[in-house]
């Protein structure tokens, strides 16, 4: 099961669900990218098995993850202050793997019907449903 982990500015969030998903004991080789190196080398230290930084790194690792996921932002360009292109929102957009997007309040973006979660709240639903996702499988 290959993980992919998206996320940016200091990878906060990205270290909370590496960290989350180890925890859990779930079996899945997890990919970071980071928008940038702070972002990459972050979610790095927190246990991912691999890491990259940028566009291409974005494209090239939707193409082959079962499960994408990270801020809603990942899927609009222009978001986490301009830090996701455009090429980087499609690439999450059209890959063929399961997204499950954290909805996150921030960046010029806001999710209808969802309260104001913490991140730990958010990462907990996330795990969540990654297991129940994987049984499925």
């Amino acid at each position: 099961m290959n993980v992919l982990i998206i996320d940016g500015q200091g990878g906060k969030i990205g270290k909370l669900l590496i960290e989350g998903i180890k925890v859990a004991g779930i079996a899945a080789e997890i990919t970071a990218v980071g928008t940038n190196s702070i972002a990459t080398s972050t979610m790095l230290k927190a246990g991912a098995d691999n890491a990259a930084t940028g566009e291409n790194a974005v494209a090239v690792n939707c193409r082959r993850a079962d499960v994408i996921i990270g801020p809603v932002g990942i899927v609009i360009a222009d978001s986490l202050y301009g830090e996701v292109s455009p090429a980087m929102a499609i690439a999450v957009g059209q890959s063929s793997a399961q997204k499950m997007l954290l909805p996150v309040n921030q960046c010029s973006s806001y999710v209808a019907g969802v309260p104001d979660l913490t991140f730990g709240s958010l990462v907990s639903d996330i795990i969540a449903q990654l297991k129940k996702w994987i049984e499925t499988q």
